[in-house]
């Protein structure tokens, strides 16, 4: 029987890259599984099936479990050393750092790409601005660590023989990057999770973990200058003060809320809005499955997601700029054109990012790829 190796870039958390993973076991229950570091609860490990994971030498570094992202440095070294010698297929799921996993003439390897590593590529200055590193010495030396990390990044693009992307949007990036083309496979969303309700309250909603790059700053500034509509957010993050300061009367902050409640509000709430540029964008998608339309930057993997109004069908619309202004005037468009949405309509376009949907296309893919590379091996 074919042996098949996932190579998975760190174990820590339940998140979007982690919901591919989990539908690849799925697909292949057989796989054995290898991550630079696990860090997960034991509650956290029924999606890898409480599998044993083969992990790097990074798992057993001083304070790696809080401090694993610290040793990026070492993280192109870390893969190397998985010895995946003993397998046909290998399948890589990263965004980081798990396609440079050295493999053979003889074995198959099959990378799904979340995105290239994007604090080392187009998001360098940002990342770099962010993290207090675009000046002195340290910003030197990141900048210097980074640029080895894409020429290291680029040549282990060569050991992959087949790419797939989460998006359009990251297609462009390989191809930009890598010099590779990819097939667009859309990441599995658990649409099943989030039932239909067609009848909506008066207010809009947004949740994320409050990180600069999700812009809930952006957001609350932009309904705190338009105090006739209600704005409710949930979602905690090292940037909740900063956005509580921003909060107009009309602004509702939640903080964490279990999934009940993030739910409930999504069934309610008369539009979803999402002011960040993702490479796909999972959250958009889990508000549509609910039947509420989607007020979105018109950047990133959403543009695949949601219908804009420019569709017979649409199931949101797009703010040009990532500007306040932009904002208020998307929703005071929204407000003018509540009767082109359809809950049932959005929740339709949500099915196609289901799980059972990613499975067929995955393994129909890998299956393909298998063929053609055997044949290959015979000629």
């Amino acid at each position: 029987m074919m042996k098949i190796a996932l190579i998975h870039d760190w174990l820590v958390t339940y998140a979007g890259a982690e919901r591919v993973l989990e539908q690849i076991i799925f697909c292949y229950p057989r796989v054995d599984i290898f991550s630079i570091v696990d860090f997960l609860d034991d509650r956290s490990r029924s999606f890898i099936r409480n599998k044993t994971i083969n992990t790097s030498f990074i798992q057993k570094l001083p304070l790696a479990k809080k401090k694993y992202r610290s040793y990026l440095p070492l993280m192109p070294l870390a893969i190397e050393q998985f010895d995946v010698s003993a397998y046909d297929l290998i399948i890589s799921s990263t965004h980081a750092v798990s396609k440079g996993v050295i493999t053979g003439p003889d074995q198959l390897h099959i990378s799904y790409v979340h995105s290239p590593i994007r604090y080392a590529w187009d998001l360098q200055h940002q990342y770099l601005r962010e993290s207090g590193l675009d000046k002195g010495l340290k910003g030197w030396l990141a900048k210097w660590m980074l640029h080895k990390m894409r020429l290291w990044d680029v040549r282990t693009a060569n050991g992959v023989d087949a790419f797939i992307s989460n998006s359009k949007f990251i297609a462009r990036r390989i191809r930009k990057v890598y010099g590779r083309e990819a097939t667009i496979i859309y990441p599995p969303v658990d649409v099943a999770a989030f039932t239909l309700k067609e009848v909506k309250d008066d207010f809009y909603l947004t949740a994320s973990r409050i990180v600069p790059y999700k812009k809930i700053d952006l957001i609350v500034e932009a309904f705190s200058k338009i105090p006739q509509h209600k704005l409710v957010v949930i979602g905690d993050g090292p940037d909740f003060e900063k956005v509580k300061a921003k909060a107009g009367h009309n602004v509702t902050l939640l903080g964490f809320q279990p999934f009940e409640q993030l739910r409930n509000y999504m069934q309610r709430a008369k539009a979803f809005v999402f002011a960040a540029e993702e490479d796909f964008g999972i959250i958009p998608v889990e508000a549509q499955a609910c039947g509420t339309p989607v007020i979105a930057y018109g950047k990133g993997g959403v543009l695949e997601t949601v219908c804009g109004l420019d569709k017979e069908k649409p199931t949101g619309l797009f703010f040009a700029e990532q500007t306040v202004s932009s904002l208020i005037e998307a929703v005071s468009c929204f407000e003018n054109a509540t009767d082109r949405f359809n809950p049932i309509i959005c929740r339709q376009n949500a099915i196609n990012f289901s799980p059972e949907r990613f499975r067929d296309e995955f393994s129909t893919f890998v299956e393909r790829e298998w063929t053609m590379f055997q044949e290959r091996l015979k000629s």
